[in-house]
């Protein structure tokens, strides 16, 4: 019998070591390894993809990055693991997973529940190895998160980088990628730039069709007058770049409210 490579995230130690035992004792019925568990959202961000781990058991509630937030970085790689959440609260997060399909465990964990969970993510097969799969399930925990993430994950190579949110100027829409700017250098991400908006609203304005800005990292507007083809305009000056973004007419009314002071 092949063995399903399990990973545990929990912050309490006694929940891991539970889930643990609970996988010793159901090994006859459904056969598993422990690849590696983990206190910490972003250390399993950083161990995790080297384990090539088939199932996540992954807690909703944990200091500094919870369960939700850490799936939906997760979904970035290609061969991401099916995601099984741990909850002690039986609220919206939960009822959101259960209308999607998304299995969950309730604390204390029951050994007969934690075995047809696995033997359902056996049955599933592999998760999220095509983009369709992928953007689902993104989608779904978008709808289930109670508040905005914490950072942006790019994949590189079958690992995943984060990017604080707090530390990214713009970001701008090219044909299927977004280009996520910081002052130390570029990204690209695959998310449409309306849910980004959607997600961030507090934080970035739109200037354009295709560009959001930090709002707080505005420092000013300039008038450029045009000439031949190009109408006068509005560019937007960001603390930390050279690079100045052009603010749509459409957009400028709204845009131009993030400085109470300028006047047209």
């Amino acid at each position: 019998m092949n063995e399903l490579r399990v990973f545990i995230a929990d912050d309490e130690a006694p929940a891991r070591a539970r889930l643990k035992e609970l996988l010793a004792d159901i090994g006859g019925e459904v056969a598993t390894t422990v690849v590696g568990d983990s206190a910490s959202g972003l250390d399993v961000i950083e161990r995790l993809p080297a384990t090539a781990a088939q199932v996540l058991l992954l807690d909703i509630q944990m200091p500094g990055m919870g369960g939700i937030e850490l799936a939906r970085h997760l979904c970035a790689l290609e061969n991401a693991p099916a995601v099984i959440f741990v909850t002690a609260h039986d609220r919206h997060a939960v009822e959101a997973f259960e209308l999607n399909a998304l299995d969950y465990l309730m604390k204390p964990v029951r050994a007969e529940r934690l075995a047809a969970a696995l033997k359902k993510a056996l049955a599933t097969g592999p998760a999220g190895r095509d983009s369709g799969d992928a953007r689902d399930r993104v989608e779904r925990l978008e709808r289930a998160a109670s508040r905005a993430r914490e950072f942006f994950s790019v994949a590189e190579r079958n690992r995943i980088v984060l990017v604080p949110v707090g530390e990214v100027l713009f970001l701008k829409a090219e044909l299927k990628y977004v280009t996520l700017r910081t002052r130390a250098g570029e990204h690209l991400i695959e998310e449409p730039l309306v849910s980004i908006e959607r997600e961030f609203a507090d934080r970035f304005v739109r200037v354009h069709r295709n560009c959001l800005v930090a709002r707080g990292a505005i420092r000013g507007f300039e008038r450029v007058a045009g000439g031949g083809e190009e109408e006068p305009h509005w560019n937007v000056v960001l603390e930390g770049v050279a690079e100045r973004l052009s603010v749509s007419r459409r957009q400028w009314p709204a845009v131009k409210g993030v400085l109470p002071e300028r006047k047209e």
